[in-house]
């Protein structure tokens, strides 16, 4: 552990004793497929009873009609997020009928492209531009990688912890905003180095169900179990890996996170830049959108990646523009796969140690990162969700070649610091002890969730398909039948009600073509906003 490290972990662990800076701040995105009781893909529309996906502030949808997106509020303590989302589940289960919450990342039986409906918001401009953006999702990627489910994770760090950090870098010179960007990207940097971690520890998708895949196509990384099944024997997430969320147009972007004026500036690039293949798919086909416009990316949000600085918008912003306007105020943690084990695909445990982490990644050194070694980290990602479980494994660090254990081994112990940081402002020990519960995961792989599912499926001679719908259905039968408290079911079937009238209310009130409201739209994305002389080069 550095010198620099130490000292200022010891020094806030000092004011935190003193209240001199309050707890974190998070709150929960989390998706999952409506099944049937086969486990396929619901065919059936996203259900009246859970009010507009359009509006509804905490019950949405991500791709299709069938993937609901759970969003909780922010909150202070980890355990108030949980038991919201519990309580979003068990409200939608109360609206189901026979269908179920498909508990894993990698999706249900599918029956081809088409048997992922893209989600449907109304006919509204805002809607409709939301459904086409989704169009091209499917012209660019294919439906059925949209329908992988996971979990985003937003943390904010006090401003109280901002104040005294730029006071102790004798930064007052520098406005707090860009102080915290500079530092939130820090934060992110250092996140990327060492993202393996989480995804070896939390990565629940080592097999798929054949259907994900088209027929007799079959990656060498994979191979075959039971019928229905291909699994990656030492995998930890698929979902992760060049079978997910990756893109290798999108891999040219070369988002290396080193300054908030670096980062803006390459996504307005991408929103702004055509791309040959895109043109050549058509952006409309007489009336009929099929894509928002040809460029690298259609919009911002078309961009995957592991974390992302975030900053809530305005009226007639988009994300960059506000995080150009008025810095970074949150980050966006999203390399988290469901949880088959868990009924809500994560628990407080693992929300306490991501925390510590996030903490370690903001106080620990964190240089700028150079291209040669954006490429060595994007390696040891791709080495840990193909192989992390393998014994012989070995990882990048600085010319040297690491096991995980190893390697993990000296972050955990940084990280109980953090923990320890973090305590000091709790009743007990709930990070240190998050903390040490992980701990035995990095000489047991088989303690991981890739590991005991893909232990489950050897040792049960199931299909993966077939073991994740009889968990489905467990959880089902539990969620369903545990209480809900009267204020909130209350206020669930209001907002039901409520978000139905505001989408209605949009739909009255627009007047502007769809063209029109397009083009207005991607001429103001285009506009920089005030940035200021400290957020740093490009």
């Amino acid at each position: 552990m550095s010198d620099s490290y130490s000292a200022i972990v010891s020094h806030l662990t000092d004011l935190a004793a003193q209240g001199r800076f309050g707890r974190l701040r998070r709150g929960l995105e989390k998706e999952g497929l409506r099944v049937d009781r086969d486990g396929r893909i619901a065919p059936t529309p996203h259900p009246q009873a859970l009010g507009s996906k359009l509006t509804h502030p905490h019950i949405t949808t991500d791709y299709s009609e069938a993937l609901l997106e759970y969003i909780t509020p922010v909150y202070c303590r980890p355990d108030d997020a949980i038991d919201f989302l519990a309580d979003l589940h068990r409200f939608s289960y109360r609206h189901l009928g026979d269908e179920l919450i498909w508990p894993a990342s990698m999706p249900a039986r599918l029956n081809g492209n088409d048997s992922v409906t893209i989600a449907d918001y109304g006919s509204s401009n805002v809607g409709y531009m939301k459904h086409v953006y989704r169009r091209g999702l499917d012209v660019r990627y294919g439906r059925i990688m949209q329908a992988i489910a996971g979990i985003h994770y937003n943390v904010s760090l006090p401003d109280e912890l901002w104040a005294l950090l730029r006071e102790r870098d004798a930064a007052e010179e520098t406005s707090l905003d860009d102080y915290r960007s500079t530092r939130y990207f820090g934060l992110i940097r250092n996140f990327r180095r060492h993202s393996w971690l989480l995804l070896y520890l939390f990565g629940a998708s080592p097999a798929l169900d054949r259907s994900f895949l088209p027929e007799g196509d079959i990656p060498e990384k994979l191979r075959a179990h039971g019928r229905e099944t291909l699994v990656s024997p030492y995998a930890t997430s698929l979902r992760m890996s060049d079978l997910g969320y990756q893109n290798k147009v999108q891999s040219q972007l070369k988002i290396c996170f080193n300054s908030l004026s670096n980062y803006v500036g390459t996504l307005r690039h991408a929103i702004s830049t055509p791309w040959p293949a895109y043109e050549a798919l058509g952006v409309r086909d007489g009336t009929d959108w099929r894509q928002l416009n040809a460029n690298i990316l259609q919009i911002e949000n078309e961009y995957y990646s592991d974390i992302r600085p975030k900053r809530v918008t305005r009226h007639n912003e988009t994300p960059s523009q506000a995080l150009e306007a008025r810095g970074v105020e949150y980050i966006e943690v999203r390399c988290l796969d469901l949880d088959p084990f868990l009924p809500l695909g994560i628990d407080e445990t693992r929300l306490r140690f991501i925390d510590a982490f996030l903490m370690w990644c903001l106080l620990a050194d964190s240089p700028w990162i150079p291209d040669d070694e954006c490429d060595r980290l994007d390696d040891n990602r791709r080495r840990v969700v193909e192989r992390g479980r393998d014994p012989q494994l070995r990882l990048e660090q600085d010319g040297r070649h690491r096991s995980i254990a190893a390697w993990g081994g000296e972050i955990f112990a940084e990280i109980r610091h953090a923990a320890e940081l973090l305590d000091a402002l709790e009743e007990g020990s709930p990070h240190a002890d998050a903390v040490a519960a992980l701990a035995p995961w990095l000489e047991d792989a088989t303690l991981t969730p890739s590991g005991r599912l893909q232990a489950r499926l050897e040792d049960n001679g199931e299909e993966f398909a077939d073991a994740i719908l009889a968990i489905a259905r467990e959880q089902a039968e539990r969620l369903s039948h545990e209480p809900i408290s009267c204020s909130r079911e209350a206020l669930f079937e209001q907002l039901a009600v409520t978000s139905h009238q505001q989408q209605h209310d949009i739909e009255a009130g627009d007047a502007e073509r769809f063209e029109d409201f397009l083009d207005r739209y991607f001429t103001n994305a285009r506009e920089p906003r005030v940035v200021t002389a400290s957020q740093g080069r490009a």
